[in-house]
């Protein structure tokens, strides 16, 4: 078991199944799901993939320096052209080697690059003429390239790669918070069924002493054999509620188990969940958190931007394009490394590429109206999306309301129900109602009391769903998305 399960778990002791049976808290359980629930351990390593793809991103625009080196022995009979113009096979033994460091370094902002370089070469000849050498130097070389009227990808990439990180950071945070609701969701599923369980026993324990009451007010001749035989029939369906709710719990203790990733068989003993604070919600602060912190909103500016790059392309990729490069350097051979780097001499290089299409029968208007129509059709849908959202939102809070009410109403149904059927109890036994009545009384307490606690787990889910919405923790007024509370890998 985990080391933070043995800090959680604060009771051990083996209960008749056999099973470890812990003591766990609402709060205990969502703290355990969020740091070591398989779903959340894989959530923490997509956000550390996506993490670490991003630094690789901005590393490309960072200064490149590499080193290189080689060697290339060459022994073969190959056709060289003479001084005079005529080719003769002559037998090459060579042994060419080269080393140089290059410095590279992109210009996001005009989508060229720049760089420069120092190589040094040298050729060593065998056979009839061993030992001639021969050094080529280049000490200092600079050079550029600079694409002119055509997309710049780099700065359409450097927004685009920003906003998948921004992304994905918000995600892993709404994973957390989902990874909460869910927690609390398999939290009242058990807890609820271990309550059920404990009700069913008591129902099971009264019901039997019910039965030996009756038996007795039947020998007496003071109730029927048929309200005898119902009463009967009741401890029987008791003792089979008893098995069904049994069975209810270790199904939902088996998916909690599941979902918190613990391979031991364990037996949790919720503890009651403790009461929700009362906060208000303003629509107008949710909708502002929810547009600040939610992904879905740097999804709509990523989806967005992405179609007015693709507008940008198709206006520049069939136009005229121009790709100026130029490189500037110093070299000198000789046959000695001394005097290779004697006197250099220096050397330009400027090449200008022109691209200008002539007859495309349409084809480019054709995708630049393709491109607007795309743009277009994108910003409908993200506008469509947004009120969706935004509508989501607000009908979240207005439930929550309503939620608080009908909890209120829930919590004193139940209360009068068990007021109820404490005085059916005692008039039964004293003979003033029959055994109908008394059945009414706690089928009424029973639909109570689930629904009581069924309300009570709809508000907590209620209350996760508006932190998952929003990102922003209502009770203790601050972002749940605040950069300084995640801890970025490597750090």
């Amino acid at each position: 078991m985990r080391c933070s399960l043995f800090i959680v778990f604060t009771t051990f002791f083996i209960n008749v199944w056999s099973q470890e049976k812990v003591d766990m808290s609402l709060d205990q359980a969502i703290s355990i799901a969020q740091g070591e629930a398989p779903v959340a351990l894989i959530a923490q390593t997509r956000f550390s993939n996506n993490y670490w793809r991003y630094q690789s991103f901005l590393a490309n625009y960072k200064p490149q320096l590499t080193f290189d080196a080689s060697n290339q022995l060459n022994r073969e009979i190959d056709a060289i052209t003479l001084p005079d113009g005529t080719d003769q096979f002559i037998n090459r033994s060579q042994l060419a080697s080269q080393s140089g460091i290059r410095l590279f370094q992109r210009i996001p902002q005009t989508g060229g690059f720049i760089y420069g370089s120092s190589r040094l070469r040298r050729i060593d000849l065998f056979g009839d003429n061993a030992g001639i050498k021969s050094y080529l130097s280049t000490p200092l070389s600079f050079g550029f390239s600079q694409p002119l009227f055509q997309l710049n990808s780099d700065k359409w990439m450097r927004k685009l790669e920003a906003l998948d990180f921004e992304i994905s950071r918000k995600e892993y945070v709404e994973e957390r918070e989902l990874i909460a609701y869910d927690a609390v969701d398999y939290f009242f599923t058990l807890y609820i069924a271990q309550l059920n369980l404990e009700e069913a026993r008591r129902q099971k324990i009264y019901a039997d002493s019910l039965y030996e009451i009756s038996v007795g007010r039947f020998e007496v001749g003071r109730i029927a054999e048929t309200e005898l035989l119902q009463i009967e029939l009741r401890s029987k369906n008791a003792e089979t509620e008893v098995a069904t709710q049994l069975l209810a719990l270790q199904s939902a203790n088996q998916e909690l188990r599941n979902f918190l990733g613990l391979k031991e068989d364990v037996l949790f003993n919720l503890l009651p969940p403790r009461v929700l604070e009362s906060y208000a919600i303003d629509e107008s602060l949710a909708l502002e958190y929810a547009q600040r912190y939610r992904s879905i909103t740097s999804d709509f500016r990523r989806r967005l931007l992405e179609a007015e790059m693709d507008v940008a392309d198709a206006q520049k990729t069939n136009g005229v394009n121009v790709d100026l490069s130029g490189a500037f350097g110093l070299s000198q051979t000789a046959p000695t490394l001394r005097g290779a780097y004697r006197n250099p001499i220096d050397q330009e290089n400027v090449t200008l590429r022109l691209q200008v299409p002539i007859a495309d029968w349409g084809k480019t208007r054709a995708e630049r109206e393709i491109a607007r129509s795309n743009l277009e059709l994108t910003q409908r849908r993200i506008e469509q999306e947004n009120v969706d959202f935004e509508r989501r939102v607000v009908l979240r809070v207005q439930q929550m309301e309503l939620k608080r009410l009908q909890l209120e109403l829930a919590q004193r149904a139940f209360e009068v129900a068990q007021e109820r059927l404490s005085i059916a109890k005692n008039r039964y036994q004293i003979g003033k109602i029959g055994v109908t009545d008394l059945n009414i009384a706690l089928n009424e307490n029973d639909v109570a009391r689930r629904s009581y606690f069924q309300t009570l787990y709809q508000l907590w889910t209620a209350h996760y769903e508006i932190r998952n919405l929003t990102l922003y923790d209502f009770i203790n007024a601050r972002p749940i998305a605040d950069d300084n509370r995640i801890v970025l890998p490597g750090n």
